[in-house]
């Protein structure tokens, strides 16, 4: 069967678990995606153990009507989900949000509120890879081709000009649109961006495609639980951070697990090979750099040799380090939040936000 052949009847079978054209179940995707035979079936949840979801996060709401964006990309057909909520009162300004790796565009929805409100339009889409977007069985990932999918979106909606909000990996793709759109980005926030370190020069060891693939399989509602704990929210816990948990486990507990795991495989494996902390310093719009000094996120510091990993993740240091290199840079740092201030402590972080959105000027 030739590689066309393949991929139709791989999209065929995934139509059949979820209704969408655009998903493929990797069952034969190069580099030993088919190598784990009756571990995913033993690894399989039930209804009990959590909400199943689609690869698309069928069955999961987002809290605004989704739109799709339809594009062509590498030859694949694809969609890209998003959310355009328009203020009662516009200001004539527009925020497109940026999320992370381990978040989807309806994590932001107290940030959308806040923004609205305010009389900002608001953009909030899933990345191809993430949340109800397209999950393609064969996609080179890269920032700057998630930064041309934002950007043809954007356009496709007849936004010229924009104020970026990156959160977490969304920070790394935030510096990347800033740099290739610099004329259309009026402003650039980073919310406790990764990337500011170099991982792999500081000695953290590369993964493969296949290493990272067999990890994500193993994801369970109580490693992300202790993942989140520990990082995201500083050692503590609220009843309504578990909706995220399950949000992001449901979708290894569906038949879709395989695609979803191979493209957040085909994901990490961009985020440490792509680092932007050496182009900081070539970003001319304002910019407000949020740290959570309680932060402590590295990726693969669980491969790292111990005394490289006791080098990682100092965010208190990296946040001072990352605004020497930004040359209009407003620096807020949170010392007893995590990884996810907007999240955490919402009205704390949207009061830092707000203030610096109306102290910043734009071009006319």
């Amino acid at each position: 069967m030739d590689l066309r052949a393949l991929r139709a009847s791989l999209i065929s079978a995934a139509i059949g678990l979820s209704g969408c054209s655009t998903v493929a179940v990797p069952a034969s995707t190069p580099g030993g995606a088919n190598s784990t035979g009756g571990a995913m079936t033993n690894a399989s949840a039930t209804p009990a153990d959590g909400p199943v979801y689609g690869p698309e996060l069928q069955g999961f709401d987002y809290p605004w009507p989704l739109q799709s964006y339809e594009f062509v990309s590498q030859g694949e057909h694809l969609h890209m989900a998003y959310m355009d909520v328009k203020a009662a009162a516009p200001n004539g300004r527009a925020v497109v949000l940026l999320h992370g790796k381990n978040f989807v565009a309806a994590t932001w929805q107290a940030t959308i509120a806040v923004l609205s409100k305010e009389g900002y339009r608001v953009i909030a889409p899933d990345q191809i890879g993430f949340g109800k977007s397209s999950k393609p069985a064969h996609y080179q990932y890269t920032f700057q081709q998630l930064a041309g999918n934002t950007h043809a979106l954007l356009a496709s909606l007849g936004i010229d000009r924009v104020t970026v909000v990156g959160h977490s990996t969304g920070g790394m793709l935030g510096v990347r649109y800033a740099l290739m759109y610099a004329d259309r980005v009026d402003a650039l926030a980073l919310v406790d961006p990764i990337g500011l370190e170099d991982w792999n020069a500081k000695g953290v060891p590369w993964q493969s495609v296949d290493a990272l693939y067999q990890k994500e399989l193993l994801t369970t509602a109580d490693g992300i639980r202790e993942y989140e704990r520990t990082t995201y929210y500083a050692g503590t816990w609220q009843p309504a951070y578990e909706q995220w948990v399950q949000m992001l486990v449901g979708q290894y507990r569906g038949a879709g697990r395989e695609i979803v795991s191979w493209n957040a495989a085909l994901l990490s494996d961009m985020i440490y090979s792509q680092p932007v902390i050496y182009e900081l310093g070539d970003l001319r719009m304002p910019t407000l750099l949020v740290i959570g000094d309680k932060d402590t996120t590295a990726l693969g510091k669980d491969v790292a040799p111990p005394a490289v990993r006791a080098t990682l993740g100092h965010y208190p240091i990296l946040g001072k380090e990352a605004a020497k290199r930004i040359p209009n840079v407003r620096l807020v740092e949170f010392p007893d939040l995590g990884h996810s201030p907007q999240i955490q402590a919402p009205e704390r972080f949207h009061e830092a936000l707000l203030k610096w959105l109306r102290e910043t000027p734009v071009k006319p």
